[in-house]
């Protein structure tokens, strides 16, 4: 059975559209009108270490959507299908192009200098760490052992922090202990010295990106879970969209409820960002899905599946791209949109 949710579609562009288009005009309209647009400036960028804003669930969206197409696309391997050689090659494959493309968009590859290099430093790449974490767990074990993979993932980052007094501290966390010990000179936020020889870590940079894997799979078993409660024809369509959302409910007041302990930092995809996040997903993905694939009613958002439908491609143009200044966004916004529009018209979807 071949399935294809346009409300996916639908979310996923609205997502790019906020990342490529509306964002970037918007927070250009907010530097013009600093004191007017105060309340809205916070929301078009990333909190600087607590809390969460709008601008944050972006990644965690593209992840989590990333794992619900894993039930869609691979439920012939839980219908019978032996997976063989050629299935894992195509997610070795996905793995590699996106950890490229990532190198390519953030990973300062095309600068040609081995010491710029920054091997793991992208959405891309947390999303083919998730991608094929969770692929391997969707094929080979059932529902109630992902649950329990994911639970044990969850875990064990938890129990990293816990074993340091969950310490938060932007530059001394075990996240960021463990980003510097494995990337070291190649973790982004470095700075070289004028010999080329000597380097330091930049305080500024505050993103982890080795154990925050662990949550980074946890995001997208997460999407996972909810595709497959969206193929459960057992239910009925309202059902799931409801039960999507009471999850989505839950897993926002846990993280919630959490945050004293453990507190919301997307910047180390903390456990209870990943739950808070995780809650907003599934509440994004019931809204839509009922809307667009329970109701049927498509009208006025149909055309977000130019951005939907192509959205590596629009993710990989738009960050290679500045929006500094109000021209400059609505200029580089409007180039997107129309490379997205012929590339949509002439049929031409871009998959890795």
């Amino acid at each position: 059975m071949k399935e294809r949710l346009e409300s996916l579609d639908i979310l996923r562009g609205a997502d790019m559209f906020l990342l490529l288009f509306l964002g970037p005009i918007l927070r250009a309209v907010c530097k013009l009108c600093p004191e007017g647009l105060a309340w809205l400036a916070p929301q078009l960028q990333h909190v600087r270490w607590e809390g969460f804003a709008v601008w944050d669930i972006i990644m965690p969206l593209f992840l989590f959507m990333s794992g619900i197409t894993i039930p869609f696309s691979m439920a012939k391997y839980r219908e019978g299908l032996r997976p063989d050689g050629k299935f894992y090659l195509k997610l070795l494959r996905r793995l590699f192009l996106l950890f490229f493309l990532g190198w390519i968009v953030q990973g300062n590859l095309l600068q040609w200098d081995w010491k710029t290099f920054h091997p793991f430093a992208n959405t891309l790449q947390a999303i083919a760490i998730g991608y094929v974490v969770t692929a391997l767990l969707f094929v080979h074990f059932t529902p109630k052992w992902q649950i329990v993979a994911a639970v044990l993932l969850f875990a064990a980052y938890w129990i990293a922090f816990a074993c340091t007094g969950m310490n938060t501290n932007p530059q001394e966390n075990v996240a960021m202990v463990v980003d510097k010990a494995v990337l070291g000179c190649h973790r982004d936020g470095v700075e070289w010295a004028a010999d080329g020889v000597s380097w330091r870590f930049m305080k500024r940079y505050q993103y982890t990106w080795v154990l925050s894997s662990l949550n980074f799979a946890v995001t997208v078993l997460m999407g996972c879970f909810a595709g497959q409660l969206l193929r459960n024809s057992k239910s009925k369509p309202g059902f799931r969209a409801l039960f999507l959302a009471g999850i989505g409910i839950g897993l926002v007041v846990i993280g919630l409820l959490l945050n004293p302990v453990f507190p919301i930092i997307k910047k180390i995809w903390s456990s209870t960002m990943t739950l808070y996040s995780g809650g907003i997903c599934f509440l994004l993905v019931a809204l839509t899905y009922y809307i667009v694939d329970v109701l049927k009613w498509r009208k006025g958002l149909a055309w977000l599946k130019i951005y939907g439908m192509n959205a590596i491609t629009a993710y990989c143009i738009g960050e290679m791209l500045h929006y500094d200044t109000l021209p400059q966004a609505i200029g580089n916004a409007l180039l997107v949109f129309f490379l997205l529009l012929i590339m949509y018209r002439k049929k031409l979807f871009i998959k890795v």
